[in-house]
């Protein structure tokens, strides 16, 4: 694996030479260079934060699967370390697929798929799929351990396995798809890393569900547990699962030895145009993160022509609301990147669009509107030609619609909203996204823009009536890069 992991850094190496910076994010984690999809292994170890992520150094577009890295203190201000992973064993000849990292007596230990192509590459009907170890005494570089774990019979598609130790035995959830094409996770039960028998099938899609559930991630929340995964197949109906593929969660009971019980239908995490493959972990002080990939697949990435493709989102605390709903807030942290700020007084907006800033490149925002003193038919926000944040009074949601010179990026989502109470919403503007959370993280809407560099001007706005903006709060932030 040397000789490969080599070849692979080298490749990275020369291609950030040439990488383009228009589009590339500033202050969210990207790969130097080349292809960037899923977070894998996101964990707190020995004083420091490891995120690993499924990459591609050769170039910038979906390869055989490596595993990049970059540690952090803060979750917030990252350093890229070597690549971790290089596909080229017999037993992940075709790629180091997602997966996850967990403490071993001190070792830091990452469980991934091993993944093969049987007749051709990107053939997913002929493939073999296992579980593989690989272990590092420094936290830097990775030793293969080979595989841990077969898949049962009846199974191919087989990946993504999530571990965690619980009262002192190893638990793994594996996301499948069985010989009916219906998405499932797998749990399994472990003595060591290298010792699993399968539990029970954890959870099974039903007609409606999907042919096949990515990325599993199963954890306590308060006094919940959730499953977060990533199904494949969902059909859209109205304004839900618009998206190619989506990512949410079954919230109910579990307790080992038993059977997990959910009491609430599948729920998207994410209501925006780019939100894939969200894995957790627990920070230095006990909150639970989520982290998840910044685009959807067979989606336009215009930083490609740049040289680079993929970001992941800002990290996001997990926590209960008083009616058992999940919240996600941007990780406090974050108000590190803060420096200038300015004020944005209370105003009535209507004909005249009131101008915030004339470049918006990367800033955090914090707004307030009056929803019930407001007659306005659409009121909101509007960065350049690219991108309108409004509330449609007569839908009562609020809408994120994109706009570009690729007809493939115009387009809306949309999430609903109590028209009759202040909507209050906290936004990160980056070089090409823009992360919304509504009213302390009842909601979450992340999506990819691209807006060129003399397009970027904020304004709030109003059509067809007068709306009420009640002030808030505009940072700039700094650049990590």
């Amino acid at each position: 694996m040397k000789s490969q992991l080599f070849q692979a850094q080298q490749a990275l190496e020369a291609n950030i030479k040439t990488r383009g910076n228009t589009f590339y994010p500033q202050f969210h984690l990207s790969p130097p260079a080349g292809w960037m999809n899923d977070p894998n292994g996101l964990i707190y170890h020995n004083g420091l934060y490891h995120a690993f992520y499924q990459h591609h150094p050769f170039d910038e577009n979906w390869g055989p699967m490596h595993w990049g890295h970059a540690t952090s203190q803060d979750m917030v201000h990252w350093t890229t370390q070597p690549i971790a992973l290089a596909p080229g064993d017999e037993w992940d000849t075709d790629g180091c697929f997602s997966g996850s990292a967990v403490d071993d007596n001190g070792v830091l230990s990452l469980i991934y798929t091993g993944h093969i192509w049987l007749d051709g590459s990107g053939n997913d009907s002929a493939i073999h799929q296992v579980q593989c170890l690989a272990t590092s005494q420094d936290g830097i570089h990775f030793e293969k351990q080979g595989v841990i774990l077969n898949p049962p019979p009846g199974i191919m598609h087989f990946r993504d396995p999530k571990v965690w130790l619980q009262d002192g035995e190893w638990w793994m959830v594996i996301g499948a798809r069985d010989i009916d094409d219906r998405g499932l996770v797998l749990l399994y039960r472990g003595s060591s890393l290298r010792d699993w028998q399968l539990d029970r099938v954890l959870a099974q899609a039903d007609a409606e569900m999907g042919y096949m559930w990515e990325c599993p991630d199963f954890f306590p929340l308060g006094e919940e547990q959730l499953l977060m995964f990533s199904p494949q197949g969902i059909q859209a109906q109205g304004f839900e699962n618009l998206n190619l593929f989506q990512s949410g969660y079954l919230r109910g009971k579990w307790q080992p030895g038993r059977d997990f019980t959910a009491v609430q239908n599948f729920v998207e995490m994410d209501r925006g145009h780019d939100f894939y493959a969200p894995q957790s972990f627990i920070a230095a002080d006990g909150r639970r993160i989520v982290m998840g990939w910044m685009d959807m697949w067979e989606s336009p990435m215009p930083g490609k022509k740049e040289g680079w493709a993929g970001s992941l989102t800002l990290p996001r605390e997990l926590s209960l609301g008083p009616q058992g709903q999940i919240l996600q807030r941007p990780v406090a942290e974050l108000t590190r990147l803060r420096t200038e700020h300015y004020t944005i007084t209370p105003c009535w907006l209507d004909i005249e669009p009131q101008q915030l800033q004339q470049q918006a490149k990367t800033i955090e925002l914090e707004l307030s509107w009056d929803c019930a003193a407001s007659s306005a038919e659409c009121y909101g926000l509007r960065l350049g030609s690219c991108l309108e944040l409004y509330v449609d009074s007569g839908e009562k949601r609020l809408i994120l619609s994109r706009r570009s010179d690729d007809e493939a990026l115009n387009s809306e989502r949309s999430v609903a909203i109590d028209t009759t109470s202040e909507l209050k919403l906290r936004i990160f503007i980056d070089h090409s996204s823009v992360e919304v959370f509504i009213n302390q993280g009842e909601a979450c809407m992340t999506s990819r823009i691209y807006p060129q560099p003399d397009d970027r001007q904020l304004a709030l706005f109003a059509d067809k009536g007068r709306a009420l903006c009640q002030g808030g709060l505009l940072w700039e932030l700094s650049s990590l890069q």
